[in-house]
């Protein structure tokens, strides 16, 4: 079924508009009957910030943003996935056009602005599926024009508590003004400080629901070292490294449409993100769990994004230049990597990369 859903939708969809053949793709998730993924070998299972997941390969947040089709993506075999950003009023983001294909480097440019249909609306969908099982955590981000931007994201853990599995709290993004000053020292720990005692006040009648911080590869080093010490200080359950970046590599070869504003995302985002992620995992010294996404678009890029530190893994580029059939092409190399080296679990692997990777050069 992955294989004819690819094989019919693919070519279709990028002869479109990106943002026409996204539409077209969730479209064809709600209305598509999709049979059910085979289920996933016991050996990839991983157990992080209290979940049990049944395969490690999740879908970033980006592609399902209104939480319209997150059962029909559980059903074509990630381990979990993650809707948003949302807002807490809807909002329609940045002016058209502001999405775009780097077609020669596996790449994507987006400016899009944090475009949702707000939390209430979320909400009603979310609630709706509450008993379907599955994890689907709920990214939350601040309104452009909001006056007090830790606030809306206090608003969206009290509003989400009782249907997300987790909180992964976007403050690098690079398409909301603003919005990446939340990173720094004494901003964080205010966010940080209010987010987990919103938390804490739903604890006693929704459970312990994880908050993760998504951070920007375009941090520097001693910028890390602030965000990790804040984590660890506010007691964040992990984090998500990283978002798009600013950045724009050398070896890009689509050079008039890379010089167009907004974060990249998918191939040429590897490198950084990766150095990023084992930057990261020295510094947590295994105080919460990490996930490794950015330019995962094949079984080698996902077992070198667990080597770099990585607990779990997202991708969402690497669907439109690779499809659906990725999934289950990384689940199937992960497990014989497994084979090879005579585990029984992904666990020990992860991080064993690290040190060699921070002692690299920087990448270009």
């Amino acid at each position: 079924m992955i294989g004819l859903f690819d094989r019919l939708f693919r070519p279709l969809l990028r002869a479109l508009d990106p943002e026409d053949a996204h539409a077209l793709a969730i479209r064809a998730l709600r209305y598509m009957p999709l049979i059910k993924a085979a289920a996933d070998a016991d050996e990839l299972a991983v157990r992080a910030f209290g979940l049990r997941f049944p395969n490690p390969v999740g879908l970033a947040a980006g592609f399902d943003k209104n939480a319209q089709v997150p059962d029909a993506l559980l059903r074509l075999g990630f381990g979990f996935v993650e809707v948003g950003t949302i807002t807490p009023r809807p909002q329609a983001g940045n002016p058209k056009p502001r999405l775009y294909r780097l077609e020669a480097d596996h790449g994507i440019i987006n400016r899009l602005g944090f475009n949702n249909d707000g939390a209430a609306a979320v909400h009603m969908r979310l609630t709706k599926r509450r008993n379907a099982g599955g994890i689907v955590g709920v990214n939350i981000g601040a309104n452009r024009n909001s006056t007090d931007l830790v606030e809306d994201y206090v608003r969206l853990i009290e509003t989400f508590t009782t249907v997300a599995s987790y909180f992964t709290v976007n403050v690098s993004s690079p398409n909301t003004p603003g919005l990446r000053n939340l990173q720094q020292g004494k901003a964080l720990d205010e966010l940080l400080a209010r987010v987990i005692d919103a938390r804490e006040k739903f604890r006693p009648r929704a459970g312990l629901t994880p908050v993760l911080l998504k951070i920007a590869p375009d941090l520097t080093l001693p910028g890390l070292d602030d965000v990790v010490g804040v984590a660890r200080k506010r007691r964040v359950d992990g984090m998500i490294v990283g978002n798009t970046t600013i950045s724009r590599p050398g070896s890009l070869r689509e050079n008039d449409r890379a010089r167009e504003q907004g974060g990249l995302s998918g191939r040429p985002l590897f490198k950084l993100s990766t150095r990023m992620l084992a930057e990261a995992f020295v510094r947590t010294e295994g105080a919460f769990p990490l996930i490794g996404v950015g330019g995962v678009d094949s079984g080698a890029t996902a077992i070198a994004k667990i080597k770099a530190g990585a607990t779990l893994l997202q991708l969402y580029s690497g669907l439109v230049y690779r499809g659906i059939g990725v999934v289950t092409e990384i689940k199937a190399d992960l497990t014989a990597a497994l084979k090879r080296g005579h585990r029984n679990s992904l666990a020990s692997m992860i991080g064993s990369d690290a040190a060699a990777i921070t002692a690299d050069s920087w990448p270009s």
